[in-house]
């Protein structure tokens, strides 16, 4: 009896312990990891959420680049620290939903190993082309590639990158020929394409539209399956080619296992951060839409597209360089 009550006690003091942990959280600052290179999109968007949540949550919340391996080694150090909220990740879809097919030795799982917290944005994915090619819509630039086959050049940031995925899907659903040039990295896959080099590019619109504008590159849709608030007059390849898609989002994980009201609570935390009017505007200028969502969204969308993914990777043959 004494036992029992003894050991009751001790539960009793715990939970009461780690409530009072979660009530005081954060005792410390908060480390963001981004495993991308500083100066890119994610790294100004998760910055933003930096700034807001360390004003909101009374610690600093620092921002550490942890690049390489495809985003694998900062998105690994995420998989391994602590689940107690002071170790964050801004993921990907290519993280998380395509990496486990292209990589299938990486040493964490994209699903099972982090805790979903919230889909943060939606990066307008292009497609652009040189305004060399006679081409002024979908229907057109088709059919220019049928009368031409292999004349055209896409280039992309390398094998297996979301630019390449985005091409080979758009080649089977049109039934057209198109020649791959990988480059190593986005930045010069758009100059080359600027360049006439290579014909055409699906590219996220951060690297795309200021060239579009300048009337370097012509715009000719957008890969989501609806119109983008910031492009409304620009159609979808589904509006033309019904079926397909592909979204390239952003998204808040801790490690595995983190208490459901630590992850409720940052999920608020980082939507009130992506509601300031300040950030939005940073984001529209940007071609990043800002979203917000719940954890279980978040969970959704991944099991999702990460089976979706596999499908497409495994029957398009898709490597990494």
């Amino acid at each position: 009896m004494f036992q029992r009550v003894l050991r009751g006690l001790l539960l009793l003091a715990l939970t009461c312990t780690a409530q009072a942990g979660l009530a005081a959280y954060p005792e410390k600052p908060i480390t963001l990891i981004v495993p991308w290179a500083a100066g890119g999109s994610t790294d100004i968007l998760a910055r933003a959420i930096a700034e807001q949540l360390t004003k909101s949550m009374g610690q600093p919340v620092v921002v550490d680049n942890r690049v390489g391996a495809s985003g694998n080694i900062g998105s690994n150090f995420v998989a391994k620290a602590k689940p107690d909220g002071y170790t964050l990740l801004i993921g990907s879809m290519s993280t998380h939903a395509m990496n486990p097919t292209l990589m299938p030795g990486m040493p964490f799982n994209g699903t099972d190993d982090f805790t979903p917290i919230a889909l943060v944005a939606n990066v307008i994915n292009t497609m652009v082309i040189n305004p060399s090619v006679p081409a002024k819509n979908l229907r057109e630039f088709i059919a220019y590639a049928k009368a031409n086959p292999g004349k055209l050049a896409y280039a992309s940031a390398g094998g297996g990158s979301t630019n390449h995925l985005s091409a080979e899907m758009f080649k089977k659903a049109a039934g057209i020929d198109m020649l791959h040039v990988p480059y190593k990295g986005g930045a010069p896959a758009v100059l080359d394409t600027v360049g006439n080099q290579t014909q055409v590019l699906f590219s996220a619109g951060t690297q795309t539209l200021p060239h579009v504008k300048a009337g370097k590159l012509r715009l000719l849709a957008v890969t989501e399956p609806k119109r983008s608030s910031l492009l409304p007059d620009t159609p979808t390849v589904a509006e033309t080619l019904p079926g397909y898609e592909m979204s390239v989002w952003y998204a808040a994980f801790g490690p595995a296992g983190m208490p459901a009201e630590l992850v409720t609570r940052l999920n608020s935390e980082i939507n009130k951060a992506l509601a300031v009017p300040e950030v939005r505007a940073r984001m529209d200028s940007m071609g990043v839409e800002l979203v917000k969502s719940t954890p279980e969204q978040l969970a959704t969308s991944l099991r999702k597209d990460t089976q979706r993914y596999d499908k497409i990777i495994k029957d398009l043959g898709i490597k990494l360089d």
